[in-house]
């Protein structure tokens, strides 16, 4: 059962600091225990109702309201109140009426607060500058969901906020920075290291610097290489086309001639013969 943090404001009135989910103990500090008759509990309307049990067995609990069902019970010794599985609409002022025989009715007032147990803290950078050797960084701490009454400090510098802006150069080696947050439950750190930090930073910026350089160089070279080989493509298929030409015409002329003078060959040897006849 996890505990519960209360302060007295005065003898009959407590403040009780409970758990989300967690247990919650309203402690009655009766002296004589045995004597008790009844207690009467009431949150707005009646919660439940407690009497001693029968020859010596535990208090008997009657719950009023069904939010509560399952959920109350009371310490056999001391009829002390515990509400367990503590919900966000179980915060508020509760009241007991204590009964005690041959005294008068005794009232005690409980004003509850629940509150998340806190969980680990987030630690963001930001603002990051590179001066003189020197990381110049902002670091901010969180909580998972935002609660009230939750305070941050950090260490080594003391510094109590959520924000803190450090200055750190290679001289500081083993310099880490913790967070821790803390509510009226619970608390809880975290750490950074601003070497590893300021590392990963530069290590960055110098991936994206060198980056931009490689492309200016890239592109170009995409752009003319196919340009060039286009270029040497089409006057090649020119200088073919040229030679191709020129051929086919010689062939052409070849060939008139040889169809033209042929004939003219046929026809004068045929005509000698004729000539010696006559």
């Amino acid at each position: 059962m996890a505990g519960s943090e209360a302060a007295a404001r005065d003898a009959d009135s407590l403040l009780v600091n409970g758990i989300l989910g967690e247990s919650v103990i309203f402690p009655l500090n009766i002296q004589e225990p045995q004597k008790v008759k009844n207690i009467a509990w009431t949150f707005q309307s009646s919660v439940a109702f407690v009497k001693p049990g029968l020859q010596g067995a535990p208090p008997e609990v009657t719950v009023s309201q069904s939010v509560y069902e399952g959920r109350i019970n009371v310490t056999e010794q001391n009829y002390d109140l515990i509400i367990e599985h503590l919900r966000t609409e179980d915060a508020g002022t509760y009241k007991a009426d204590i009964n005690i025989e041959n005294t008068p009715t005794t009232t005690k007032h409980y004003h509850l607060h629940i509150y998340r147990r806190l969980g680990k803290p987030k630690i963001t950078q930001s603002l990051i500058t590179f001066v003189n050797n020197s990381c110049n960084v902002t670091l901010t701490c969180s909580v998972e969901k935002e609660e009230k009454n939750v305070t941050y400090s950090w260490s080594p510098l003391g510094e109590r906020s959520n924000v803190l802006q450090i200055f750190w150069s290679p001289e500081d080696q083993k310099l880490n920075y913790t967070c821790t947050v803390q509510n009226p439950v619970s608390s809880s750190s975290n750490s950074v290291s601003a070497q590893q930090l300021c590392t990963d930073i530069s290590s960055s910026r110098l991936r994206n610097a060198v980056l931009p350089s490689g492309l200016a160089v890239a592109i170009p070279l995409l752009i003319i290489i196919p340009f060039a080989v286009f270029l040497f493509c089409f006057y090649k298929r020119r200088r073919d086309g040229t030679d191709l030409k020129g051929d086919v015409s010689k062939k052409t002329a070849y060939s008139e001639v040889s169809r033209n003078s042929h004939p003219m060959e046929s026809r004068i040897y045929d005509e000698i013969p004729e000539a010696k006849v006559s």
